[in-house]
C-alpha cells in the first residue's frame, strides 16, 4: 500500500511528531508497505525526483530524529524553510498525499490534532488515520472537551474559562482559590500547563499562558495518582499509571520525553483493583463516543484518595513511538508495534470508505 506518513508540522509538539512519524514509517515499511515520511511544514523542498516515484525512496525519506529536552524553536524552523510561503503546508504536501492510498497522521498539536489537516484531506478525497475533523477539533480544544464531559456526565475537575482581554489579572490573582492549574486550551505534551500553588506562581502562569492566546482554562488541582487509558476500536486497553520523577508533582514536557532521573515512570499495566480499572476504562470509552472519536484515543485521569476518577483531557493523536503509551498497552493485547500501526490503518480505512 502507498502510504504518506505526515509528521513534524509547526506546532510546539514538532519534535515528538517527528519521532512518531519516522517510527511509524519504518514500521510500515518493515511490513512491506511503500510508506514515505513527509514533514508537513517543510514539505518536499529537498526532493527532486518525480512525485510518483517517492514511495520507493530508500528508507522512506526517514531521518534520525529525537525529542530534545527543550520544546522546538518554531521561529528557527520557519526561517529554515527554503520555500517561502505563508502556507503551513510545505511544498508538494497535498500533491503527494493525493497519490497515497492512505495518509497516516503522525502529527501532534496544532494543525494535526485540531481537525484542519483532516478537513483538507477530506476535500481531497484522501483517506487518513484517526478521527474526523469535527471530533478532532472538539477534543483538541480543552474548553470544548470539558463541556462535552459535563454533558456526558463524566467527572472532571471544577473549571472556568477566562478571556485575558476581558478579565483583569489582578482580579484573578485576588479571587482564585489555590491550588489550581492554568492551561492553554489547545496545548499538548504538557506545554502550556502550569501548576499553581502560590499567588506568585499563578501570576507567572497567567503571563506565560497569555503568550499563546487570550483564552485560558483554570482548573481545580486534584491530588492523586495519574492514569491514562488508551481506547482502540472503541474498547479500552489496559490502564497505565504515570509516576512523575522524584520531587515533582506533575507530568511535564521534560518528564514525558526524557529518560533517567528526569523522566517519569510508566507502569503498564497499572496496579489497580479490577473494578477501578474497569470504571476508568468505561469513562474513557464513554468520552470517546461522546466526542465522536474514531479508531483510537487516549484519555488522562487522576484517581483521588477516595478512589474517584477525574477526567483531565483526551488525545486524538497520542504519541506513537515504539515506547509511547498506546503501543505499550497494545502489546499487552497481543499487538506488536508494527501490527498496531497497520491495525490503525485498517480500522481507519473502514471508517473512511
Amino acid at each position: 500500500m502507498k502510504i504518506v506518513v505526515l509528521g513534524g508540522g509547526i506546532s510546539t509538539e514538532r519534535h515528538v511528531s517527528l519521532v512518531t512519524a519516522t517510527s511509524v514509517c519504518r514500521a510500515l515499511r518493515s511490513l512491506g508497505h511503500r510508506a514515505v515520511f513527509v514533514d508537513m511544514f517543510l514539505g518536499l523542498e529537498d526532493y527532486h525526483g518525480a512525485l510518483e516515484d517517492i514511495f520507493d525512496e530508500p528508507d522512506g525519506l526517514c531521518r534520525d530524529v529525537s525529542v530534545l529536552r527543550e520544546a522546538p524553536d518554531l521561529e528557527a524552523v520557519k526561517a529554515s524553510r527554503k520555500w517561502k510561503s505563508p502556507s503551513r503546508l510545505g511544498k508538494d504536501v497535498l500533491a503527494v498525499c493525493s497519490l497515497a492510498e492512505c495518509v497516516f497522521l503522525g502529527l501532534h498539536g496544532a494543525d494535526g490534532e485540531d481537525g484542519r489537516i483532516q478537513a483538507a484531506l477530506d476535500l481531497l478525497g484522501v483517506p487518513y488515520t484517526g478521527s474526523g475533523y469535527l471530533a478532532s477539533g472538539m477534543a483538541m480544544d480543552k474548553l470544548t472537551a470539558k463541556k462535552m464531559m459535563l454533558i456526558a456526565g463524566i467527572p472532571t475537575p471544577a473549571w472556568e474559562e477566562i478571556d485575558l482581554r476581558e478579565t483583569d489579572a489582578e482580579e484573578i490573582l485576588k479571587n482564585r482559590a489555590l491550588p489550581c492549574v492554568v492551561k492553554v486550551p489547545n496545548g499538548g505534551s504538557s506545554i502550556g500547563v502550569y501548576i499553581c500553588d502560590t499567588r506568585q506562581q499563578l501570576a507567572e502562569a497567567l503571563r506565560q499562558a497569555g503568550q499563546y492566546g487570550s483564552r485560558i482554562l483554570i482548573e481545580e488541582k486534584i491530588r492523586g495518582r495519574e492514569f491514562t487509558l488508551p481506547v482502540l476500536d472503541g474498547k479500552a486497553l489496559r490502564a497505565i499509571e504515570i509516576v512523575p520523577p522524584e520531587g515533582a508533582d506533575t507530568f511535564d514536557y521534560v518528564s514525558k520525553y526524557q529518560s533517567g532521573k528526569e523522566g517519569a515512570r510508566e507502569i503498564c499495566p497499572a496496579v489497580l483493583p479490577p473494578e477501578q480499572e474497569h470504571m476508568i476504562g468505561e469513562l474513557a470509552e464513554k468520552l470517546h463516543r461522546a466526542l465522536g472519536l474514531e479508531v483510537c484515543s487516549r484519555t488522562d485521569f487522576i484517581l483521588d484518595e477516595n478512589g474517584k476518577a477525574w477526567c483531565l483531557e483526551v488525545n486524538t493523536l497520542p504519541g506513537m513511538t515504539p515506547n509511547s503509551l498506546i503501543p505499550k498497552a497494545a502489546k499487552l493485547a497481543g499487538l506488536d508495534y508494527a501490527q498496531l500501526c497497520e491495525k490503525i490503518i485498517e480500522l481507519s480505512l473502514k471508517k473512511r470508505t
